[in-house]
């Protein structure tokens, strides 16, 4: 054995010897365990440290499993449609399927620099038609399901990238992409009905081991609330007028209506004369993202000429229309009680309308508002419902309103049905035939896939049509139901669609009859953790449990929730900022492997910091770590052949970190792992100096629990201490709790609050003796002082307050 650390040397032999011998093999005899990364789209810049600490993580959790008797299932794929690639293939005026590829071999070369067990016999990419074939399939039994369904909308639309941006990607008023400003533009769009499963995908999360940060985030974007839904009669017309409120108690407050600019039917309630005026508003409210008229600060509306009347006393209020209000909120429609609403307190403030205050706090007197009052209280100027507590009447109200026949008890979600289609070429064709006598014809299974074709201009198009459209041999196609001619849809899916449904094909990624068998599904899935990062914690979980909910309840997967513990590891940055190429902070894993080697990045990548938190990435701090390895591998050629049977002391620190390592590698506290062994290695090196070395067993149990971490130093130190297979077949050391139990103890002594040295007395002296102990210690450090105060900590410390 060499007694220097050649990095290069070991980490180069171990790869080879993972390639041709896999220390993570199937045997149905073991208990599985799915451990899952969130797959990457290829990019073009490949990776970064920041992408490393993710799948460091779940590397290290897959081979712990391993060595506690697990089969693991640890994939890797490629989210390989959608915007981010194809954006990139334009940028750089190549094919999106070249471009692709390219990247996809970039990115693989650098996955197996990290050394991690990926199985990569599963490996899947979502612009494989053997694998959309399958996201074909599943769109088109949520069409036979009423789920999957045609829809013109306004919808965010970016003028350069020339697609359909999601709220999230359009935050601000502009491309998340390329930084334009994002319009309004009515197209026609595929919908898939994810509302039908609101509440499912609401009160199971209470199934999930997921941080509870998490649950909220999901929580709050289904947003469902308990309210009413109340009509309002518009003066001098027989049309109503529909709200939602969650308020009902405040409708004696309410002073004037607001619709959203895009409230359909809204030319119905613009009076003669108001047509310009609020046209143009609408327009202008089309030109500014949801995320943008929700945190203006300054109000801004126009009123219609309308008024409607409030059902509960008769009144007429006038009808505005105001872009704080959207139309997919509700109806689209909001009764404005200013007293009690701050958005509502600022229109009515700025346009001077009407406040009338019903909800007093108890024990006050009304008088005027200086803001909106939130709070709970007593109902006032609110007729037969004076005195009642509003907490109370908001329940009771809508009984109230049934009763009366002006509004009803009703369930509202902010969760709205998903915008499933895409003006873009690279995306999977979307599997419907359009027959001018069929209508709407899904594509028979059994010719799918439907096949995206290659084309000479894949640049999206100025129309706002996908560059299919302009493929008339692939376009024009016959009904399969009437044979007559026919045209196919030329919208392609989101990105999201690949990646709602991989987790599943990774069970049995060549199965060309099914999606994934049942057997393998019953074998391996759900997944058992999850490692991902926070950005995706609402859209595409969201999105996959709606899948697989949707997939159970065809009967096509045997559970309903595709994880069952999630961890959202925190971004690395570098300057304080995301890294990224254009502002020139990436740091490359690529150099410091070179130098330092791939073991030392792995444990400083969980080093930096919490992984659940942000951090500001340093390459100084790697240089610790080096050190640290390179003492484990002194230590263990220094004592692997020293006669040396263990001591109560050895033994005792032996099962304190096997203890300690394994109960924080349960909890994935990563970072104070290393720092934990760390800790250990030094009072290892404490103890062989007093006793002459260390025992071959502490020494064994040193490089197992090193193994998940730096697993090539860790084979390399297995084989020298005698063995001849992998370190991955020893299994996780287990504490012998026994061993636990000390007989003497250290503690500190002190004088003053100054620390004066050390001692060991018996685990099970009394504060009696451990003083008297600690004054002999100090011995004449005590001279001519006067002890005025002791103090003892048990099993702590003992300090002398003297004078």
């Amino acid at each position: 054995m060499n007694n220097r650390y050649e990095f290069g040397e070991i980490e180069k032999k171990w790869r080879d010897a993972w390639e041709k011998n896999p220390i993570n093999v199937e045997d149905d005899k073991k208990p599985k365990f799915y451990c899952l990364d969130m797959f990457p789209y290829p990019s073009g810049t490949g990776l970064h440290v920041g992408h490393w600490r993710g799948y460091v993580l779940s590397d290290v959790v897959s081979r712990y499993k391993v060595l506690q008797g697990y089969q693991v299932l640890h994939p890797m794929g490629w989210d390989a449609f959608g915007l981010p690639a194809e954006n990139f293939a334009i940028k750089n005026n190549m094919h999106p399927r070249i471009a692709t590829a390219n990247n996809i071999t970039n990115v693989k070369r650098q996955l197996h620099e990290i050394s991690a067990i990926y199985d990569w016999d599963k490996e899947v990419d979502t612009t494989d038609p053997g694998y959309y074939k399958w996201t074909q399939w599943i769109f088109v039994q949520m069409f036979k399901k009423g789920l999957a369904y045609e829809k013109e909308m306004p919808l965010n639309w970016c003028p350069s990238c020339k697609c359909v941006l999601a709220n999230e990607e359009a935050a601000g008023g502009t491309c998340e992409r390329c930084g334009s400003t994002v319009t309004k533009r009515n197209l026609r769009q595929w919908m898939l009905k994810i509302t039908a499963y609101a509440d499912r995908l609401l009160e199971d999360l209470q199934k999930l081991d997921w941080s509870e940060k998490v649950k909220k985030m999901q929580s709050d974007w289904i947003g469902r609330s308990y309210g009413a839904e109340i009509e309002f009669k518009v003066s001098g017309s027989d049309k109503n007028i529909a709200v939602y409120t969650t308020r009902p108690d405040t409708l004696f407050g309410c002073t004037f209506m607001v619709l959203a600019p895009e409230y359909k039917g809204i030319d119905d309630f613009i009076a003669p004369g108001y047509e310009e005026t609020v046209k143009k508003y609408c327009f202008d409210a089309s030109t500014k993202s949801s995320v943008d008229r929700m945190t203006d600060k300054e109000k801004t509306g126009v009123f219609t000429g309308t008024y409607c009347v409030n059902p509960v006393n008769g009144k007429e209020i006038p009808v505005w229309v105001a872009d704080y209000v959207l139309a997919d909120y509700g109806t689209g429609a909001v009764m404005c009680v200013p007293a009690h609403d701050e958005r509502d307190f600022e229109f009515a403030t700025k346009f001077e309308l009407p406040i009338i205050q019903v909800i007093l706090p108890e024990g006050e007197e009304e008088k005027p508002l200086a803001e909106a009052y939130v709070g709970d209280g007593v109902i006032i100027n609110s007729g037969d419902w004076n005195g009642m507590k509003a907490f109370e009447a908001k329940k009771k109200v809508p009984h109230l309103m049934e009763e009366k026949g002006i509004g009803k008890k009703t369930v509202n979600y902010k969760l709205r049905d998903w915008v499933f289609s895409r003006q873009r070429y690279w995306g999977e064709p979307i599997p419907i035939i359009h027959c001018e006598h069929c209508g709407a014809v899904p594509v028979p299974e059994d010719q799918l896939p439907v096949l995206l074709p290659e084309v000479e201009s894949y640049k999206p198009t100025d129309t706002g049509e996908s560059p299919l459209a302009h493929i008339d041999e692939w376009v024009n196609t016959t009904c399969p139901v009437c044979g007559k001619p026919a045209k196919r849809e030329t919208n392609t899916m989101p990105q999201w669609a690949g990646s709602s449904w991989y987790f599943l094909r990774y069970v049995d990624n060549h199965n060309d009859k099914e999606l994934a068998s049942m057997d393998a599904l019953k074998k391996w899935a759900p997944v058992d953790l999850y490692v991902g990062g926070i950005e995706h914690a609402v859209l595409h979980l969201l999105y996959a449990r709606f899948y697989t909910k949707f997939l159970y309840d065809i009967g096509a997967v045997p559970f309903e929730e595709p994880f069952q513990k999630l961890f959202n590891q925190g971004m690395i940055t570098k300057n304080g900022g995301k890294m990224s190429k254009s502002l020139g902070n990436v740091v490359s894993p690529d150099e410091l492997v070179e130098k330092y080697g791939c073991d030392s990045l792995r444990m400083y990548e969980l080093f930096v910091g919490p992984p659940e938190m942000d951090c500001d990435w340093d390459d100084s701090g790697i240089d610790g770590v080096f050190r640290f390895l390179n003492k484990i591998w002194k230590m263990v050629y220094t004592y692997k052949d020293a006669p040396v049977q263990a001591s109560k002391e050895e033994e005792f620190v032996c099962n304190k970190m096997i203890a300690d390592i394994t109960s924080r590698l349960e909890a994935l506290t990563m970072n104070t792992i290393v720092s934990g062994f760390m800790e250990s290695s030094n009072k290892f090196n404490e103890i062989a100096k007093k006793q002459g070395g260390l025992s071959k067993e502490t020494l064994e149990t040193v490089v197992t629990m090193l193994a998940p971490f730096a697993p090539h130093i860790s084979e390399e130190l297995w084989r020298e201490l005698g063995h001849e297979g992998t370190v991955f077949d020893a299994g996780w050391p287990v504490v012998d709790e026994r061993k636990l139990v000390q007989d003497t103890i250290e503690i500190a002594i002190q004088i003053g609050g100054k620390l004066r040295g050390t001692m060991e007395i018996s685990a099970d002296a009394d504060k009696e003796a451990v003083l008297a102990q600690a004054k002999e210690t100090l011995g004449c450090r005590l001279d001519g002082k006067e002890i005025v105060k002791e103090i003892y900590v048990p099993g702590r410390i003992v300090n002398l307050i003297v004078k």
